[in-house]
């Protein structure tokens, strides 16, 4: 029989929409009980990812209403399994995948979207496996249609969804042209990128354009800083800009750009949505990240881990642009 201290877990809890600052770390919250076709998830390592510091604000659409446990993408072991789950894994097997509630000891998550973490892999090193790779790889392939010898541009790249686009892009034969501020240039680099600049400069597009003479596939993940000079440097018609967050603030698109001043194909890119709405090519993206990740290409991440009580600091780093990499909590620290 288990005692009611069992039942209480470590969370942070966001109290209000004024941002990270107002996250708070709670010791007696209730543990969550698994729902229709739900996993209870252990949490061994938790994601931290921009929509976190989105959700923080109330901008994140479709997120949660302060208050609220936050957090959502985390690695850890099955300890329970809800009604309806078809073809459960085993209890004790380790998952990542995304739901409510991440940034606390246990957390429910959806079982069809929970992946194995790769054999002889931490929980925290399978961090970014159905985030932040999944984004990169749909954003490049099935949206962005990336061949070899194609142009890339990679805004963010030092980020966790803008080091997978590299790595990826490099492999299947593309150049890379990066993003980032100047004391991320080394990261970047030592990933593949052929040129890096500083996405602050105010000449971008410029700049850009005299490096590539036009871009193939933008990603497009920063908003209205860059959206302009991303729209500018696509190549008339055929270019592709991939659109899947907006860091700096959101951009506007009139269909007047369209038709007269910007001849690029605009596609939007979210992750969750996409493995809503077209299922099946969500889960062929799964499986070419497993392919991936047996061929090398995707190796074990490495990723800052923090204590749970960090929280508020690695999201205040986050917003401001101060981090480099994947970051993560662990709640049991």
């Amino acid at each position: 029989m288990e005692s009611s201290e069992d039942l209480e877990v470590r969370a942070l809890v966001q109290g209000s929409h004024r941002g990270p600052k107002d996250l708070v770390l709670t010791t007696d919250r209730r543990r969550p009980t698994p729902g229709a076709g739900e996993y209870l998830i252990r949490v061994g390592a938790a994601g931290v990812n921009f929509a976190d510091v989105m959700q923080t604000h109330g901008t994140y659409r479709g997120g949660p209403r302060a208050p609220y446990v936050a957090g959502f993408e985390a690695a850890g072991e099955i300890a329970g399994v809800g009604p309806d789950v078809k073809d459960p894994l085993p209890v004790g097997t380790h998952v990542i995948g995304a739901g409510r509630g991440a940034f606390a000891q246990y957390m429910t998550m959806p079982a069809a979207g929970a992946l194995r973490v790769p054999s002889g892999w931490s929980d925290a090193q399978a961090l970014g496996l159905v985030l932040n790779w999944a984004t990169a790889l749909a954003a490049l392939k099935p949206l962005g249609e990336v061949k070899a010898g194609e142009v890339v541009l990679v805004h963010a790249a030092a980020g966790g969804v803008g080091q997978a686009a590299v790595r990826l892009a490099r492999h299947y034969g593309a150049r890379v042209i990066a993003t980032a501020s100047p004391a991320k240039h080394d990261t970047v680099k030592a990933l593949g990128a052929d040129e890096v600049v500083d996405g602050r400069r105010p000449d971008l597009a410029a700049e850009i354009t005299r490096l590539t003479g036009g871009v193939d596939v933008v990603l497009e993940s920063v908003g209205q800083a860059t959206f302009e000079a991303s729209l500018s440097v696509a190549k008339p018609f055929t270019g592709r800009v991939i659109v899947f967050g907006a860091a700096s603030g959101d951009a506007t698109l009139t269909t007047a750009d369209l038709v007269f001043t910007h001849h690029a194909q605009v596609k939007g890119l979210h992750i969750g949505a996409l493995a809503a709405a077209a299922p099946a090519l969500y889960q062929s993206l799964l499986v070419e990240i497993e392919a991936l990740i047996a061929q090398g290409v995707y190796p074990p991440g490495n990723p800052h881990v923090h204590p749970l009580e960090e929280g508020p600091t690695v999201l205040q780093d986050l917003e401001t642009g101060q981090t480099q990499g994947k970051h993560a909590l662990d709640p049991w620290r």
